[in-house]
């Protein structure tokens, strides 16, 4: 693919969502260019980009069509990158894999990220050091004015700071380790015996809760409260699983949030 061609990645560093666009590139060996504009500022660029239909990243730029949703995104990979797959090859554990996929993205994906959000307004000094680090360089340097930018984009994008919802998240992400573990039983993957779009799926819509060391890391710590939550996750099958994915399937993961 000629530089011409490169596609391109519209994403937030420390977006689960655009964690799993990240990783199924990376599973393709496709190299695109990255861009993160500010968190929030981004809703403007994603509805130009695709000319209304999406308001959130991430975005693939691919062969000129602008792509949105972390799923539309891995179909279209498929179709130009197959090898090596993230679809199973058969019909049926295709339709599984793809199920499996859509119910992490609707069932963990939002909850895991509000109750981290919920949890991290609580703590404002990390919470803008954090933001600052998301932010361009201009207003990076003014830590304060950061974090107060996120702390009002996060309550109206995700509608953050409600206890209620705080409780439910909890209860969702509980649902999520369960339902993770028992899909898995006593094998390595969730679908057949490789690795799967819905293995890539689970493991990097968890990731802001295990953290993973080839993880995106923008935070040097969770908040207390999370820190609490995870404590006793960490003896999960689920957990040390979710790790085992990062472990040796995402060796490149690593993003520079800088």
């Amino acid at each position: 693919m000629g530089d011409d061609q490169q596609p391109t990645l519209w994403h937030i560093p420390i977006s689960h969502y655009s964690e799993k666009a990240r990783w199924a590139l990376d599973h393709k060996s496709v190299e695109p260019e990255r861009r993160a504009p500010l968190p929030g500022g981004h809703a403007v660029v994603a509805l130009w980009l695709t000319r209304g239909r999406h308001k959130t990243f991430p975005i693939l730029r691919l062969d000129g069509r602008n792509i949105g949703d972390s799923s539309a995104i891995i179909a279209a990979l498929e179709e130009r990158f197959p090898e090596p797959p993230l679809y199973p090859e058969g019909p049926q554990e295709r339709r599984r894999a793809l199920e499996l996929e859509d119910w992490f993205d609707e069932e963990l994906g939002p909850h895991i990220r509000l109750l981290v959000f919920h949890e991290a307004l609580k703590e404002p000094e990390q919470f803008a050091e954090v933001a600052a680090r998301m932010a361009p360089a201009p207003m990076a340097r003014f830590k304060a004015g950061a974090g107060a930018y996120a702390r009002a984009w996060a309550r109206l994008r995700f509608g953050v700071g409600s206890a209620r919802r705080a409780d439910l998240a909890r209860t969702k992400v509980l649902e999520a380790w369960d339902r993770l573990e028992a899909e898995l039983g006593d094998g390595q993957y969730l679908v057949g015996d490789t690795f799967t779009v819905a293995d890539l799926t689970a493991a990097a819509l968890f990731y802001p809760i295990v953290q993973p060391p080839e993880g995106p890391s923008a935070i040097d710590r969770l908040p207390a409260a999370i820190e609490r939550f995870r404590e006793p996750l960490r003896q999960r099958p689920g957990y040390h699983w979710v790790e085992e994915m990062f472990r040796r399937h995402r060796q490149r993961a690593v993003v520079d949030v800088a």
